[in-house]
This record gives C-alpha cells, sequence and structure tokens, in this order.
C-alpha cells in the first residue's frame, strides 16, 4: 500500500560569501578564529578569503538543513577539495575538516514545522477591527501562515477538519468552493475530514477534492479565472483530504486517502487523518448511507504496520475529535473529553496528535497506551489560533526526538495586515454575494438569541420552530400540531439593527445548512422517547441536545432521573400528548433521518417534504410585518 506523497525538493542555500565581520579591516588571509561545524571546533584557522570578509567557514553551510550526516559531510568534502586546489586549505587542514564533519553532528537532527489550526468553518470575512478578540479573516490568517512558513522552509500546514461546513454566507452560498479556493491560495497540504464536510454528503466532499461544479446550483463555479480550472469550472482543492477511518461498508476501501506523506530532505513524515467515528449521528444520515466509520485509535494503531513497512518512522494523526482543558490556549488542566481515550489506545509510534472538533485550544501531555506522553493540540476555531510545532527528526533512525508546541492568535487588528493574494478573493464572493445577502426579508422588534436558559430553552430556538410549524400547519399542507428544532443547526444570534430589518444574509447565518422541513406523524409514545432521546445516555445520545419546540407545546423534565424516566407533563395546548394517540410533528430534513441521534424520527410515517428552512424562516417574518419578537422561553421547564 502506498500513500500520497508531497515532496519538499531542496532548501535555498545560504549565501555564500556572507561576512562574519563587517570590517573593513579584513585582510585576506588573516584569521577569524577557528572553522566551527555546529558548536564543533575544527582546530582549522578560519581565515579571511577576499576583501569583502568572506571567510573558509562561510563556505561550509553548516547552518542550513541538511537531510542527513552523509550529505553533509560529502559536501565538506566537496568544498575542501576545491579550496585546497585553490591553494586556500593544506591537505592537512582538509583532513581535519573531514573528521570534524563526521563528529560534529551535522546533519543528525533536523528540525520540521507544522502549522496546524481546526474548524476554520469558512469564515473568510473579518470581523470589525472594534472586535481584535474577532474572527480574523482569512486574509489575517494568510498573513500569519506566511509569517510561520518564513521561520523555516522545511514546513507543512494541516487542517484538522471542519474547514468547511456551517460557513456564514460569503463561502456557504457557494458551497464553501471559496474557502478551498483560499486554502489552495495559502497552500496547506492536508485535511482530515470533519462531521461538518459530510453535510452535503460523501459525492460533495469528492468535488470539494477533485473539482467540477455543482449539477444543480448556478452559485457553483463563480471564481476568480486563476482559481478554475481549464474548462472554467471549480478546481477541487490542491491538497489531499484525508480520511482514513471513513470506508465504503460494501468494499473496504476508504472513501478518501487515509495517509498523506511529505518528505523533507530524504524525512519522511506521515499523516493520518480521521474524522470522529460518531460522525453518522451529527450529520444526515442519508449522506453517509453506505459509509462506515470505524474507531479512531484502532484505524491509526492498523496502518502503523502499513506506515512503517515504506521506511517512516514518524507519525502525525490529524483527527477531527477533541476534548477540552482549563489554563488558556496553551493550558491543559483537567483535560478531558473523548480525545483523551483515543490518545490513551494509542500505539506508541505515534508521535503527535492535531485534534479538533470541540472548538477548544489546548496544548496537551497525554499518555499513550505505553504511558508514555504524546503531545496532543487544538487551536480553537474559525483561523483565531494556530497550531506552531516544531518536530525534531533524527535523519539516522527517521524518527522523531522531541516536540514543542505553542497555539499562538491570530489577532484581529491592523497589527496584522490582510494579505495582498487573499484580499481579491475575498472581495469577490463579497460582491457576487452581496445582491442576495442584503435582501431584506422582514422584521424583528429586539435582537434574538440563540443562548440557551437553565432549561436548554432559547429565544431564537422558540421563534424557529414556530416558523417551521407555521409553515407547515395549514391542512393539506402538513396538518402539523408541532415543531422542533435540533439546537446545533441554529449557528448565530439574529442581529438587531436601528431599524429592526433582517437580511437573507443574517437569517443564513443562522441557519446555513439548506435543510427542509419533513413533517411526519409520530404516536404520542414515540414523542415521549423522542424527547427522552435529548439526554446523554439515553437511547445512545452522545451529548445533551435540548430540542427547540414551537408554541402550544409544552413539558417538563428531572434532569437526575433515568432514562426514560426523565420527561414528564408533555402537553398541546393544554392538552396531555396521549401514548397511543398520533400526532402531526415537523422537523428538518436532517432530524428526519434521525441526525443528532433522534433515530425515533426514522419511524415517523406519511412524510411529507416542505419548504428550505430559510424560505419558511423569510415567509414567518412576511407573515408579521409589525416585527417578530424574541421568544418567550418558557415552553420547557426544568424540575428541581
Amino acid at each position: 500500500m502506498s500513500f500520497p506523497s508531497v515532496v519538499v525538493l531542496s532548501t535555498a542555500l545560504l549565501a555564500f560569501g556572507a561576512s562574519a565581520a563587517a570590517s573593513a579591516a579584513c585582510v585576506p588571509g588573516s584569521s577569524q578564529g577557528q572553522i566551527t561545524f555546529g558548536s564543533f571546533t575544527t582546530a582549522v584557522p578560519n581565515r579571511v578569503t577576499s576583501v569583502d570578509c568572506a571567510t573558509l567557514d562561510d563556505a561550509f553551510l553548516d547552518e542550513q538543513a541538511w537531510g542527513n550526516q552523509g550529505s553533509f559531510v560529502a559536501h565538506v568534502s566537496r568544498v575542501s577539495f576545491d579550496l585546497q586546489k585553490a591553494g586556500q586549505l593544506s591537505s592537512t587542514e582538509r583532513i581535519k575538516l573531514l573528521q570534524a564533519a563526521t563528529a560534529s553532528g551535522v546533519g543528525t537532527r533536523l528540525t520540521v514545522k507544522l502549522i496546524g489550526f481546526n474548524d476554520f468553518h469558512g469564515n473568510l470575512e473579518s470581523a470589525a477591527l472594534s472586535s481584535p478578540a474577532g474572527n480574523p479573516g482569512v486574509a489575517r490568517f494568510a498573513t500569519k501562515v506566511a509569517e510561520l512558513k518564513a521561520l523555516n522552509p522545511l514546513h507543512a500546514v494541516v487542517s484538522a477538519g471542519d474547514m468547511i461546513g456551517a460557513s456564514p454566507l460569503v463561502s456557504a452560498l457557494f458551497h464553501d468552493e471559496p474557502t478551498i479556493e483560499a486554502m489552495n491560495r495559502i497552500g496547506i497540504d492536508f485535511n482530515a475530514v470533519g462531521n461538518h464536510e459530510f453535510d452535503e454528503g460523501a459525492a460533495e466532499i469528492l468535488r470539494m477534492q477533485h473539482g467540477g461544479n455543482h449539477p444543480t446550483d448556478i452559485f457553483s463555479g463563480k471564481g476568480l479565472p486563476q482559481d478554475l480550472n481549464s474548462v472554467g469550472q471549480f478546481a477541487g482543492a490542491r491538497f489531499q483530504f484525508l480520511a482514513a477511518n471513513v470506508q465504503h461498508t460494501a468494499s473496504g476501501e476508504t472513501l478518501l486517502p487515509g495517509v498523506g506523506v511529505k518528505n523533507f530532505l530524504g524525512n519522511k513524515v506521515a499523516f493520518v487523518g480521521m474524522t470522529l467515528e460518531a460522525t453518522p449521528t451529527i450529520v444526515s444520515p442519508s449522506g453517509v448511507a453506505g459509509l462506515t466509520f470505524r474507531d479512531e485509535a484502532d484505524t491509526v494503531n492498523a496502518l502503523v504496520p502499513q506506515i512503517k513497512a515504506q521506511g517512516i518512522e514518524t507519525v502525525i494523526v490529524l483527527i477531527h475529535e477533541g476534548g477540552s482543558a482549563a489554563g488558556g490556549i496553551n493550558g491543559c488542566t483537567g483535560v478531558s473529553g473523548p480525545i483523551v481515550d483515543i490518545v490513551n489506545r494509542l500505539d506508541p509510534a505515534i508521535d503527535l496528535v492535531i485534534s479538533g472538533h470541540t472548538h477548544a485550544a489546548y496544548n496537551c501531555l497525554i499518555p499513550n497506551r505505553a504511558g508514555q506522553p504524546v503531545r496532543v493540540t487544538s487551536a480553537g476555531q474559525y483561523g483565531r489560533y494556530l497550531s506552531d510545532i516544531d518536530l525534531t527528526l533524527d535523519t539516522r533512525t527517521k524518527d522523531m526526538v522531541s516536540v514543542t508546541a505553542s497555539n499562538v492568535a491570530v489577532p484581529n487588528t491592523t497589527a496584522v495586515i490582510e494579505h495582498p493574494n487573499l484580499t481579491p478573493l475575498v472581495a469577490h464572493y463579497q460582491a457576487e454575494s452581496a445582491v442576495p445577502a442584503s435582501r431584506v426579508i422582514g422584521k424583528i422588534t429586539a435582537a434574538i438569541s440563540r443562548t440557551a436558559n437553565a432549561a436548554g430553552e432559547s429565544a431564537l430556538g422558540d421563534v424557529i420552530a414556530d416558523a417551521q410549524l407555521d409553515a407547515t400547519n395549514d391542512a393539506g399542507f402538513g396538518d402539523a400540531v408541532m415543531a422542533l428544532m435540533n439546537p446545533g443547526g441554529i449557528r448565530a444570534d439574529l442581529p438587531y439593527n436601528a431599524d429592526g430589518l433582517v437580511t437573507y444574509g443574517n437569517a443564513f447565518t443562522v441557519q446555513p445548512f439548506g435543510n427542509s422541513l419533513v413533517t411526519l406523524t409520530l404516536s404520542g409514545a414515540q414523542i415521549k422517547t423522542l424527547l427522552e432521546t435529548q439526554f446523554v445516555g439515553c437511547h445512545g445520545q452522545t451529548q445533551q441536545r435540548i430540542l427547540q419546540i414551537s408554541t402550544g407545546l409544552t413539558y417538563s423534565y428531572l434532569a437526575s432521573a433515568g432514562c426514560d424516566a426523565r420527561v414528564s407533563d408533555i402537553a398541546i395546548h393544554g392538552v396531555p400528548v396521549a401514548p397511543d394517540s398520533h400526532y402531526r410533528v415537523t422537523v428538518n430534513s436532517f432530524l428526519a433521518d434521525g441526525g443528532d441521534g433522534f433515530t425515533v424520527l426514522k419511524s415517523g410515517t406519511d412524510r411529507l417534504g416542505g419548504a428550505v428552512d430559510t424560505d419558511a424562516f423569510e415567509a414567518y417574518l412576511q407573515a408579521h410585518p409589525a416585527g417578530v419578537a424574541p421568544g418567550p422561553q418558557n415552553r420547557i421547564t426544568r424540575l428541581p
């Protein structure tokens, strides 16, 4: 089995003839100490060779990166031979230099820089400069990446997933093609797929990789000429998507390559990319039909022998799964979450883990299955941070001998200029999206927040559920008596401006997934199961997800009770929901497919498709021309 490879050809030679002393007193033949290779003194005088103060030492380039010691020794042999022929070295001095080249250790260590990030989510635009901690935008992000690249020509830029998906309008309107084009311009190497790369299904991931316009959307292929392919269509990613633990169920073949390799002067580093095993529970099941998502640790451990068989000893994991920790962006106090168990089970051959998914920033040491500490990083979200990582490789064993890492901020201030290679791309898509984004679709009376109260209910969740009910409660158009919205699908607050006008861009930012409404029939008992599934450990739920509910539906819950015993007093307009009665329920297509673990919805019958969620929201705003008020947040009661 072979892996896709990216080759670093060579580092540029340091300028020959650079002066060790900028003094006009340089006299050819005079000495300036001894020639040194690294910190090793050769006992050969470092003679000045020209009036511009060049010295013998300058010719040997021991400070540059060498892929192995043999390369450096061969270089010293060639240069010293030429200097001896030119009468600038004696044969005895040349022998001393060759012995010193071997003894110095120059070329036995190689430093490689990795630049990591995660959960970019198509955030191309910067926040207002009045918000220095806000999203810096891709142009400032690119500048910071370029600064880190410049520190070491031996580098790789890698992403731990969710580069796209759940994106703002300027990227999402164009199916995230702008973000792929921006990353092409920045020059990244690998992206481990995350759950949001699957938002539009496996076929769309392959289109993101290989290019071609979207089959139906007129907003596809709108890039600048230099970003399109030879036939004027979306060109796809010039970097490799990795998905080691995503397999076609029928064949066992991976959807995308699992491992990418980058060659640093003959020293190969393998990057294993994976998404979280639980991806099918948080994306639309129809989008991942026919795919199997394998355990993360088991997947990479099984790949280790194959990687080593290719002579590769340094193995990096890029994984879209994570945790959380206190102590700031480089803290690791109380680290918890799925990443801990995954790392605890990793083969000792794994040298570094770059993680994501939780949108947290941390810099940890977590023990592997042998009890050895493994460096684990995560760089927050939206391009606000980068993980600056230095690997030291032993060029003799090809293995990593040390790693240092630091999460660095990408501030949204004029201290970081916007990269001139990215600003035209962002401006282009801003112009392309300006007309649809600025279209006024309604009015609100105040800002409407997605922040939940103690019961898990948000004002914006109430309003969205009401809009979905209003779109489907008429006879023949669904006959719905309730609507429920997944909280993870509400991606932003609805802001209030001076006149309360809401634009399509505002609405799209809140609900960027383009889900359609589905009305289906559930029994009262199934509704009870649906609401019980909101809590961790009940019917396979992996985290608490309180569904947002429409007007008229009320219930209470006792969080401390057990599975199927938490929810009580379910009623519609005060009338108790009877277990044996049947009700028309509206959800979005993501939930209707069993998304977020609400698998009982897959059993709903008499399905009727409806409007796209943003269209339903627009219609609801237009039906209330005086303005829609924030939801009351009084429909769900959490019992003490």
